[in-house]
């Protein structure tokens, strides 16, 4: 932290003494509201006397609060997720048509004229599944025929890179009943390798995440294609065909592979005596020396889930009737197996608070073990709690 910053704390300090008292209060109570003190201490509704600090406390609280300003803004980072999407139906919509009325009028299948560099065209193709799991959603890619190389044919562009497009892409990601969950947008170039410290999987785009809405806004990351021995060629066909038959005209299989650093990710809150995961049967929280049990139902508090059903405008607290459910796919892992959720919902008052309860495996041995939360596919840090 620059030292005019901190300066400029200390004497604000001396002035207000009571503004970093409340601060100071505020900062030892950062964790999501619960229905018992067992999981956090409340506010204090009653009138709370005024602090008398002296000039050393003063100075002292300010130099804490600099080192837990330092601290969050060291932990503000988030790691990155990979995100694994299959597209299927993929279709390359040539643009070789210069008469308007007849695109996409062509109910037949169609082959397109052979186009030299510099061209358009658009892709289209049905999101199938993100991590191996189902979902559904639309795959766009609006691209210019880029073809570059170092030693180029006629027609091609020379440079010191080999690549064969220009393109902007959006993957709008829903459930796989449908419901929305966002998207992410990416743009680059197509084709040749991949960017130093992509995933190993990666090989071949070299597009920068510069995106997303939903559960994934503010999203920034890369994206390329990751070929696999199920991969099917994209279908190339004339703008001139309609594309309300592209499903069953047929196309391509792909798989894209996205390193995601989402603004924010799922975290299971702390108190001060451990995390914020509890016996949904009283909301006492799991400690060592009450611990939880194979096969119970547990409650866990956690930020950072995303949008719910239904909605609130930004920054506005969630609804207490009804209360309202996390919209994105919501998993917990118990020593990394996956548990049975039974409901993930926002926390009635909170601004970005949630409740999650989920019943540990039957089969999780005794000891120690770690939760961990996702939602949207994105993961959190680990928490460990005891299991008798």
């Amino acid at each position: 932290m620059p030292l005019f910053i901190i300066l400029a704390v200390l004497e604000f300090a001396e002035k207000k003494p009571s503004f970093f008292t409340g601060l100071f209060l505020g900062l030892q109570s950062k964790v999501p509201p619960s229905r018992t003190n067992a999981i956090t201490n409340p506010i204090l509704c009653g009138k709370r006397e005024k602090p008398m600090i002296r000039k050393a406390e003063t100075l002292a609280m300010a130099v804490l609060l600099v080192a837990v300003y330092c601290s969050l803004a060291l932990g503000q980072a988030t790691p990155p997720t990979i995100l694994t999407i299959d597209v299927e139906n993929v279709v390359q919509y040539i643009s070789d048509v210069a008469d308007v009325p007849r695109l996409a009028t062509d109910p037949s299948v169609t082959t397109a004229v052979s186009g030299r560099n510099f061209r358009e065209f658009q892709v289209l193709g049905d999101i199938v599944a993100v991590n191996g799991q189902p979902a559904k959603g639309m795959f766009s890619f609006s691209a210019r025929q880029l073809a570059l190389a170092m030693a180029p044919n006629a027609g091609q562009g020379i440079a010191d890179v080999v690549r064969g497009n220009t393109n902007i892409q959006t993957f709008e990601i829903q459930r796989a009943d449908g419901t929305p969950i966002g998207s992410i947008m990416a743009s680059g170039l197509g084709a040749g390798t991949a960017p130093p410290g992509s995933p190993l999987a990666l090989a071949q785009g070299n597009n920068a995440i510069f995106g997303g809405t939903g559960a994934f806004l503010g999203a920034r990351g890369q994206a390329g294609r990751a070929p696999t021995p199920q991969d099917i060629p994209d279908r190339v066909a004339s703008m001139s065909e309609d594309p309300a038959n592209r499903r069953r005209n047929g196309g391509g299989r792909e798989r894209f592979v996205l390193t995601v650093i989402p603004m924010t990710r799922p975290e299971i809150a702390n108190t001060p005596s451990g995390p914020a995961v509890t016996h949904s049967s009283d909301f006492a929280l799991v400690t060592a020396s009450r611990p939880a049990a194979a096969g119970e139902v547990l409650s866990l508090f956690a930020t950072g889930l995303g949008p719910t059903l239904p909605g609130v405008d930004p920054g506005r607290p969630f609804p207490a009737n009804p209360t309202a459910d996390v919209n994105s796919p919501v998993e917990v892992t118990v020593n990394g197996r996956p548990a049975e959720v039974l409901a993930a919902i926002s926390y009635p008052g909170a601004v970005d608070g949630y409740q999650v309860n989920f019943r540990v495996p039957p089969d999780t041995v005794r000891g120690t073990a770690t939760i961990q939360v996702t939602a949207a596919w994105i993961a959190g840090p680990g928490v460990t709690i005891a299991i008798q």
